[in-house]
Parts: C-alpha cells; sequence; structure tokens
C-alpha cells in the first residue's frame, strides 16, 4: 500500500465539507444520523476523513448525562483512524494523504511533561472533557440551520470528516488495517499500557484483573506480552474466562460463586476478599491511556500487531455500517460485545 492515499484532489481544501454525523441531541436518546457542515482546520488543525471508528463504554457514560460535562447536541466517538485530507497553519508532521489515529490525550511535544519520560500528561493541552477544539473554545460543526455541534474528546469521531488538533494526532503506517488500527486509539492501548507501562509487569510474575471488559483483556494481554506466567481474571460473568483465555488468562475467579472464601483461598495469594484498603508496601495507581505516548507507543504496539506479537482481531466482536450505530449502542449497553467497529462509508 502507498505511503500516501489520495481522498480530495485538492477540490475540498479550504471549504466547508458537507457530511454525514451521528449527533446526540438528547441525553441517552438515540443518535441522529444528519447532514453537517465540517468547517476547513485552523492552525495547528488537522481535517480527516474517518474511516473506521470503534465504540467505547465512555462514549455511553457521557451520552448519559444531562448535566455538565454533558452538553448537546454533541457528536461522540473517539476511537478511530483516518486519511488527512487538509492541514491548516503551522502543521508540519503531517501532510494530506497521511494514515492517522487520533487520540483523546494530547501529546504536543514541546512540554517539559512531554519531553520528560515519567509522564504522558501534557501540560500544555491537559485532559478535559470539552466541547471544544483544544486551542480556542469553538467548533467546527454546524447543522444545516447553522446551530453548533459541540466536540467531544477533542476527536468526535461519529462523522464522517472532523477536524482535529495535530497534538492528538497520531501517524501510523496504513499497512495497518482500518478495522484494526482504530482498536488503538483508546481502549486496547490503554489496557496493555496499564500492564507494561503503569504496573510494569515483570517476566515471571502473577497478575489479578478485576473486570473482564475490553480494557481488562487488553490488562490481560499487556500481561502476557510482559511475560506473567498467571494471569488471574475475576469477573461474575463465567464466560468471560474463555474468552480471556485468548488474551494469556490463566486461571478465573467468578465471586459470585466463591461464597464465603476470600479470593486469597479461592486462588490468588496477596488479595483478600475485599480489595481495599491497599496492605502496607503496595502501591494503588491511576492513569490515563495507559500511560503511554501516543506518537511514540501507537506506532509500536501497531507494528508489534502487524509482526503478530499483539493480539487485536479477537477484540473485534462485531462490524457493521455507520447508520447502524444505535444498533451498535445497545450490544455495548447489553454487555454482548467487546468492540464494535463501525465502518463510515
Amino acid at each position: 500500500m502507498a505511503n500516501k492515499i489520495n481522498i480530495s484532489n485538492g477540490s475540498t481544501v479550504g471549504k466547508p465539507i458537507h457530511c454525514k454525523a451521528a449527533i446526540g441531541r438528547e441525553a441517552g436518546q438515540p443518535l441522529v444520523i444528519e447532514e453537517v457542515i465540517v468547517a476547513p482546520p485552523k492552525a495547528h488543525e488537522v481535517r480527516i476523513k474517518i474511516l473506521c471508528t470503534s465504540l467505547c463504554h465512555s462514549d455511553i457514560t457521557f451520552w448519559k448525562l444531562k448535566d455538565p460535562p454533558g452538553c448537546y447536541p454533541r457528536i461522540f466517538g473517539h476511537e478511530a483512524v483516518g486519511i488527512v485530507e487538509s492541514v491548516g497553519e503551522g502543521v508540519d508532521e503531517l501532510e494530506e494523504g497521511d494514515y492517522v489515529v487520533p487520540v483523546f490525550i494530547a501529546d504536543c511535544g514541546e512540554c517539559k511533561d512531554c519531553k520528560s519520560t515519567e509522564s504522558n500528561l501534557c501540560s500544555k493541552f491537559p485532559f478535559k472533557v470539552s466541547p471544544w477544539m483544544p486551542r480556542e473554545e469553538t467548533s467546527r460543526f454546524t447543522d444545516l440551520n447553522g446551530e453548533t455541534l459541540f466536540h467531544f474528546l477533542f476527536i468526535s469521531s461519529f462523522s464522517q470528516y472532523t477536524v482535529v488538533d495535530v497534538a492528538h494526532l497520531t501517524k501510523l503506517d496504513p499497512s495497518i488495517p482500518p478495522e484494526r488500527a482504530c482498536l488503538l486509539s483508546c481502549g486496547i492501548s490503554t489496557g496493555i499500557g496499564a500492564a507494561s507501562r503503569v504496573a510494569n509487569v515483570k517476566p515471571g510474575s502473577s497478575v489479578a484483573i478485576f473486570g473482564m471488559g475490553a480494557i481488562g483483556l487488553a490488562v490481560a494481554e499487556g500481561a502476557r506480552l510482559c511475560g506473567a506466567t498467571r494471569i488471574i481474571a475475576i469477573d461474575v460473568n463465567p464466560e468471560k474466562y474463555e474468552i480471556g483465555k485468548k488474551f494469556g488468562v490463566t486461571d478465573f475467579i467468578n465471586p459470585k460463586t466463591c461464597k464465603d472464601k476470600t479470593v486469597s483461598q479461592a486462588r490468588h495469594p496477596w488479595y483478600k476478599k475485599h480489595m481495599l484498603p491497599v496492605e502496607s508496601g503496595k502501591s494503588l495507581l491511576g492513569c490515563l491511556f495507559g500511560g503511554l505516548k501516543a506518537k511514540v507507543d501507537v506506532p509500536i504496539l501497531a507494528k508489534r500487531y502487524m509482526d503478530k506479537e499483539v493480539q487485536l482481531d479477537d477484540f473485534v466482536t462485531h462490524e457493521m455500517k455507520f447508520d447502524e450505530i444505535n444498533k451498535a449502542f445497545e450490544l455495548l449497553m447489553e454487555g454482548k460485545c467487546l468492540r464494535c467497529v463501525l465502518w463510515m462509508d
């Protein structure tokens, strides 16, 4: 595949684009697919054509919110992959035709934290759930009546075209298929990074994972990649054991069937039935995006997938057309899918 993908022939550069987007107009109500207008990118911004977007529980969480940071009308979505259609002034690292994934955590490459190996939280563009672009409180979306449509996590991938700040975009080799590349935009990278970067799992170690949704399974995958010899999944759904085996899970505990036994008695030597407070000598760490630096670590994960080291295929349980997005939401809320990939065309 060529390194550049021609999608516009320059005909749309500098002009507004009319396209389809799924709009949340009321909290918890079905998304409405409408024609929207996407403005050209301003300085340090990039307009991209979304190829695939996948659904994450964070989309559902914020879609249900009636009060701030919930706001409407809004274009949700933040796990995606696309092609650069045009770039704004001051964008040097990307150009038309580049294959990119957007990431909700900024990586400006200039601030102290982005230059440090100790943090992945950009101090120039701190993480927040904003309805605007990161450098100015304006939107690049309007509907056909001229009403402003709010952004989500600086990405808004439930649209055929979107505008993203260059600090939130990572260039990838286009050899990785879009229906797999989009998974690296959020959840799967987060889980793998949580195990490898934040927990710093060592070869031969034992790992316990509480909750085996997509991110929990990605933590198992990360632990497997780090060489953990015992990966213990803890979940109330017994079906997750068979699923987890694909990602390296070796043991399974269902708290509903443990009765009066502690988890320690059931299998695991360090955790008791009640996980908190944390015992002396142990630490409880939080993280965003698994502690990964998007512009460095996401291309590495993509290459490891292409080299058949990282498992991505089994995370995708459903693939659908974009106009089936509400059905995809239902599947995710019912716990019937891990990742549903929506094809935009």
